[in-house]
């Protein structure tokens, strides 16, 4: 019964969401490349995001946080997401690097390109299909009584 209701939540949580986006981008002719690359940056963005914001909880075992051997409370922050070690003079230090940062933000970027792309490339595909039309001007007509 437990791995049911794992898998339900696993289903809920990840393929619904994905096969959603994919079946519209699919109805509104969104090229595969732009597609590919705003799930997997969407998907890269939800997980760096919950890695940073999570990186100072204590999970399973409590002496790998960061704030363990230092008598510092975990703190964090969801949007951007951080975490912290609350000293006991009330100081906050982030246990998070530059370089994790980084790769939320260029993630979370790629993410919010992703759909701009898309409607450009789907602007000129129309332009392209679309009939071109030409003025074709047709010889005057011979005058009446001349």
């Amino acid at each position: 019964m437990k791995g049911l209701i794992v898998l339900s939540a696993a289903f809920v949580v990840f393929v619904m969401p994905t096969s959603l986006v994919w079946l519209l981008a699919r109805r509104a002719r969104v090229p595969d490349w732009i597609l590919a690359g705003f799930l997997l940056a969407g998907w890269l963005t939800v997980f760096a995001g919950w890695f940073l914001s999570q990186r100072a909880q204590p999970g399973l075992f409590p002496e790998t946080s960061p704030c363990h051997g230092i008598r510092a409370t975990p703190v964090s922050q969801y949007f951007p997401p951080d975490a912290f070690c609350r000293h006991a003079d009330g100081e906050l230090r982030t246990v998070n690097g530059p370089d994790a940062k980084l790769l939320f933000w260029a993630a979370a970027g790629i993410t919010v390109a992703m759909p701009i792309a898309a409607v450009r490339a789907r602007r000129q595909a129309v332009r392209r299909s679309a009939p071109t039309v030409t003025s074709r001007k047709t010889p005057a007509e011979p005058r009446k009584g001349a």
